[in-house]
Formats: C-alpha cells, structure tokens, sequence
C-alpha cells in the first residue's frame, strides 16, 4: 500500500506540470481553491460526479489515483507543520480573534458552534485602500447549535416494551 506521502506527491506532481493554479482547476470543476488543494493532498474525498471534472482540468491523472482520491481520506496533519510560518500566522490570528468570534456567533446564533464538517473555505486576493494585496480567508461553516442532554431523548437509553 502507498503512503499518503506518496499519493500526496504524485498529486501534486501532476497539478505542477498541468501549469494550473488552484483558482484554475477551481474554476473548471466548481470547486472552491481551498478544496482542490485538499483533494490533492487527500484531506478531502473526491466525489464521483466531481472526479469526471477533475480528470478534464488534470487529464494526466491515473485511474489508480482517481480510485484513491474517492476512498475516505485520513484527515489527519504533521503537528510540526505549526512551524511554518503562514500555518503559524493563520492559527495565531485565529487564537487572536477567536474568544472574539465566538462570542459574536453565540450572540447572533445562540448557544453553538460553527461546523467544520458542513464547511467552506476560499482564498481570495484583493487590493486594500492603500493598493496593496491583501490576503482573504473565508470560513463558511454551518451553524450548530449545542443540544440540552436531556435523558429522555437518548436514544441509547430508550427501553424497548
């Protein structure tokens, strides 16, 4: 069996001489940027009606690893990778703002969370006030709300008579 290091890098080999960006191979399969590059670093499971786009916008892709990308990913990240600096940056902002943003989606929402699972991210670029690039990260997550753990709705719990 291949390693997941390995699988990641003949991904990545095929998406570099395919000369396309993440925004391209985006555009030509509906896909946000973030989620191409983490299908091609099978943080992600690429879904069948998906894979016949995917296959147009990198057609040098094997049959072997398109079978692979569609097998359930392990999510899963090297905790070192902390030490680079724009994953370091983004978990600091992220530490920063965060007490910040969970008090405005508790005050908004009630009570919950944002899904991680039902999720969307993009990175887009703009120019600030001041001309420059700027860098936009967008989290679109679900809402979910916290549940009352009452007794009586535990499904575990409930007797059969």
């Amino acid at each position: 069996m291949e390693s997941k290091a390995s699988v990641v890098n003949r991904l990545l080999a095929f998406k570099q001489k395919s000369g396309k960006t993440y925004n391209q191979i985006a555009e030509e399969t509906g896909l946000t940027n973030v989620y191409v590059a983490q299908l091609l670093r099978r943080q992600a499971q690429l879904k069948p009606a998906t894979s016949l786009k995917l296959r147009a916008a990198l057609p040098d892709l094997t049959d072997d690893l398109i079978q692979e990308m569609m097998a359930p990913p392990m999510r899963s990240y090297d905790p070192a990778i902390i030490n680079e600096p724009t994953i370091y940056r983004l978990n600091e902002a992220v530490m920063h703002f965060g007490e910040s943003i969970k008090e405005i989606i508790n005050e908004e929402y009630g009570d919950g969370i944002m899904s991680a699972i039902d999720f969307y991210c993009s990175v887009d670029k703009i120019k600030g006030v001041d001309g420059k690039d700027r860098v936009v990260v967008t989290f679109d997550g679900k809402y979910l709300p916290h549940s009352e753990m009452r007794s009586e709705d535990m499904v575990s719990r409930i007797r059969l008579q």
